[in-house]
């Protein structure tokens, strides 16, 4: 009985989370016009078919990329479109400013539950760009309800892990610490090789960047003149 009434509790609290995004939700204009690819930092332009995220459509990432999250959030705040993220409670606000993200256009569900496909369809309602971290591998029938959804609202998703028949898979390879001198200095930028591959892309494109770059954000590589300095390859990203 006491197990039974803490499942209870707990599944009470989390459809109050749903309720109270859903009230959020319904404050805001909702979207009727379709929209066109949502921007990504310039240097990640070439990898997409459109150029951006294209509406309606799921990206997987790498699960511990959140660097590379807070970079694709925050180019498309930037523009004025809201974002929500859903099941990620580590994600700091100060990283997400760090990167750009507009705070004030971001919407954050950080613990969800086992609802998290019901929060995450909720946000696909009107948020341009749904961020969400599957606590477990979603059923074919959920993920279809999910898309179609995305489908029908004109919004992208994308996915900190695995994400079943995703339109798109970005992985990140090769990154190399830079800033580190004779054994002393600060760490400045990480080069990271990012690479797309989907049903738009047979073919795998690859970009290398500063991820994040001296300012914080996605940069180009600067020329070879300008890059010859020390480098400290990282174990893992």
């Amino acid at each position: 009985m006491a197990i039974a009434s803490i499942a209870a509790a707990e599944d009470s609290t989390t459809r109050m989370d749903v309720l109270r995004l859903r009230e959020q939700i319904d404050r805001m204009q909702r979207r009727t016009a379709r929209v066109d690819a949502l921007p990504v930092p310039g240097p990640l332009s070439p990898l997409f078919p459109e150029g951006g995220l294209r509406p309606g459509a799921a990206y997987a990432l790498p699960p511990g990329e959140t660097g590379l999250l807070l970079s694709l959030l925050g180019e498309v705040s930037r523009t004025g479109a809201w974002c929500a993220v859903v099941g990620v409670p580590e994600l700091s606000v100060e990283a997400a400013e760090g990167h750009g993200v507009d705070l004030s256009r971001l919407a954050l569900l950080p613990s969800p539950g086992g609802r998290w496909l019901q929060a995450a369809s909720a946000a696909a309602e009107v948020f341009p760009l749904v961020a969400v971290r599957p606590p477990s591998r979603p059923g074919t029938t959920e993920v279809a309800r999910l898309e179609a959804r995305l489908r029908d609202r004109g919004a992208a998703l994308i996915s900190l892990g695995g994400w079943p028949g995703a339109d798109a898979e970005i992985a990140t390879a090769d990154p190399e610490w830079r800033g580190i001198g004779q054994g002393h200095g600060l760490i400045s930028s990480r080069a990271l090789t990012i690479s797309l591959t989907g049903r738009r892309v047979p073919r795998s494109r690859r970009t290398r960047v500063l991820l994040p770059g001296p300012t914080g954000h996605v940069e180009n590589l600067p020329t070879p003149d300008a890059a010859r300095r020390p480098i400290l390859s990282a174990v893992a990203s």
